[in-house]
C-alpha cells in the first residue's frame, strides 16, 4: 500500500521518513478520501408528480367513443383498440391532454408544447415553492421527453419561464424511452460528482399529444391505448447540509443496454408504416426482451445489494446447473430480493409487464400494488411512472426511515435501468401529493375487463 502511494518518491527519501511521517501522510490521504466520499453522496430532497386536471379524464367509454367519432380508423382497428383498452388495466381516471380530446385529434407541435408547459410548469412551481427555493439556486437542469424534442429545448422553456441563471448547466434528453427517468438520474449523479455543493432539478415526462398513431398496423396501434399524461420534477443535492431535509439517499444505480442485439434494438421502434403514418411499433418479443434485460441488470445489481447468504445460494444453484445433470431439470434459484428491499416500483408499462416482473422476481401481489394502482389511476406515464409509484407508497404511509426502494424501468433500445433509494428521514404524512385526493379508496380491485 505504502509502495503504491509513494511510487514517485526516491527510495532515499522514503528511507528518511519516520513511521510518524508515514502515519501522518496516510491519515491525510484517508481524510481527503472520506471528505470526497461524503460530498459525492446524492440526496433526493423531494419530488412532485403532476395531477392532471379533471377535464383531462378519459374513461374507457369516452376513449372508445372518441376512436369511433374521430374518422381516422376502420372498424377492425377500432375493435382492436377497444379490446386493448378494456383489458389494459387502466381505469377511468387516467388522463389525456386537451389536444388529444379534439375530434379529430390534432397532433401539432403547438399542442405538444402546451402539454409540456402545463405539466412541467406545474410541477416545477410546486416543488420550488414548497421548499422556498429560488430558481437561481439551481445549478443543473435536466429534462427527458422521448418523442417530442422542440426548439428551443424543454430545458430552455423552463429557464425562460422561471428565470434560471445564465450559467445553469442544462441538458435535454430525447429518444430514450420509458427508462429515461432513471437515465436522467444517472446523468445528474455524474454531474453532481463533478460539481460540488450543487442543486440539480430533473424533469421527466412524455408528451402524448403528438404521439398518436392514425394508421392500421396493429403493432403500432397498441401504444394508442397505453400512454397517458403525466410528469415529475425531482430535486437532488450533493450538499452536506441538505441531508437533514432530504427524503432519500441514492444507494445504487445500474443501467443495462441490449442495443447490440437486433431483436432487442427493434422491439420498440418508431417508424413510418406503408401508408406514411408515423408510430411506435411494439414487437411480440417485447416481454421476452424485457425479461432478458432484467436478468442482465440484476446480475450486476444483485452483488451490490443482496446479503451474502442469497448470493451464495444463487451461485451454488448456478454451479450445480453446470456440473450436475439432474440439477439441470430445476430452475436456477431466484434470489429473494425482499431481503434487500422493502418496496418495489416496477415500471407501469402495462399489465403484462408488471405480471412478468412479479413472476420473474417471485414477488407477491402486494409488492406490485403500487405499480398496478399507478397503471389503473394514471395509466402508463412513461418515464415518470416509477415516481407515481413512490408517491403512492408515501401517500399510503408505508415508507419508513431506513427503508430501501427499488425502482425498475424499461425502455426502447432496449434498456433496463435500476435505482435504489434509502429513506433517510420520516416522510411527513400531512404533506399532500398527486395521490392525496383519492388515496383513501386505494387499493381497488382491478377487473380483467373494464366496464364502459
Amino acid at each position: 500500500m505504502v509502495t503504491v502511494l509513494f511510487r514517485g518518491i526516491p527510495s532515499e527519501a522514503l528511507k528518511s521518513l519516520s513511521p510518524l511521517h508515514l502515519i501522518a501522510a496516510l491519515t491525510l490521504i484517508l481524510a481527503v478520501f472520506l471528505l470526497y466520499s461524503r460530498f459525492s453522496d446524492v440526496y433526493l430532497i423531494d419530488f412532485s408528480c403532476f395531477r392532471p386536471p379533471y377535464n383531462w379524464r378519459t374513461p374507457t367509454s369516452h376513449m372508445i367513443e372518441h376512436l369511433e367519432l374521430c374518422g381516422l380508423f376502420n372498424g377492425e382497428s377500432i375493435n382492436f383498440q377497444a379490446k386493448l383498452v378494456e383489458r389494459s388495466g387502466i381505469g377511468g381516471e387516467a388522463c389525456l391532454p386537451e389536444g388529444a380530446h379534439e375530434i379529430p385529434p390534432i397532433p401539432s407541435l403547438n399542442n405538444a408544447r402546451e402539454e409540456i408547459e402545463m405539466v412541467l410548469f406545474t410541477v416545477v412551481e410546486d416543488l420550488l415553492s414548497k421548499h422556498k427555493i429560488n430558481s437561481k439556486q439551481i445549478d443543473i437542469l435536466i429534462s427527458n421527453c422521448s418523442l417530442v424534442c422542440p426548439t428551443p429545448s424543454i430545458t430552455a422553456m423552463i429557464i425562460n419561464k422561471f428565470g434560471f441563471r445564465s450559467n445553469v448547466k442544462s441538458i435535454s434528453l430525447s429518444g430514450m424511452g420509458c427508462s429515461a427517468g432513471i437515465l436522467s438520474m444517472s446523468l445528474a449523479k455524474d454531474l453532481l460528482k463533478v460539481h460540488k455543493n450543487s442543486l440539480a432539478l430533473v424533469l421527466s415526462m412524455e408528451a402524448v399529444t403528438s404521439s398518436g398513431y392514425a394508421g392500421k398496423n396493429k403493432s403500432m396501434l397498441v401504444a394508442n391505448t397505453l400512454f397517458r399524461a403525466g410528469g415529475v420534477a425531482i430535486l437532488l443535492s450533493n450538499k452536506k447540509q441538505d441531508k437533514k431535509v432530504a427524503k432519500y439517499k441514492l444507494q445504487n444505480l445500474v443501467r443495462t443496454h441490449l442495443g447490440s442485439d437486433d431483436s432487442s434494438y427493434q422491439c420498440v421502434f418508431q417508424e413510418t408504416d406503408e401508408d406514411g403514418f408515423v408510430g411506435v411499433s411494439l414487437s411480440r418479443a417485447l416481454l421476452h426482451v424485457a425479461g432478458k434485460a432484467l436478468r442482465t441488470n440484476i446480475s450486476e445489481l444483485g452483488p451490490l445489494v443482496l446479503p451474502y447468504s442469497e448470493q451464495i445460494r444463487y451461485g451454488w444453484s448456478l454451479f450445480c446447473q453446470k456440473v450436475w445433470a439432474p440439477a439441470r431439470r430445476k430452475e436456477i434459484y431466484t434470489p429473494n430480493f425482499k431481503k434487500a428491499f422493502e418496496h418495489f416500483c416496477i415500471h407501469a408499462g402495462g399489465r403484462a409487464v408488471i405480471d412478468a416482473v412479479e413472476s420473474n422476481l417471485k414477488l407477491s401481489n402486494e409488492d406490485g400494488e403500487a405499480s398496478r394502482m399507478t397503471l389503473y389511476r394514471f395509466g402508463n406515464t412513461s418515464s415518470s411512472s416509477v415516481w407515481y409509484e413512490l408517491c403512492y407508497l408515501e401517500a399510503k404511509r408505508r415508507i419508513k426511515k431506513g427503508d430501501r426502494v427499488w425502482q425498475i424501468a424499461f425502455g426502447s433500445g432496449f434498456k433496463c435501468n435500476s435505482a435504489v433509494w434509502k429513506c433517510i428521514s420520516e416522510v411527513d404524512p400531512k404533506v399532500g401529493n398527486a395521490w392525496s385526493d383519492r388515496i383513501h379508496v386505494y387499493p381497488v380491485e382491478i377487473p380483467h375487463m373494464m366496464d364502459h
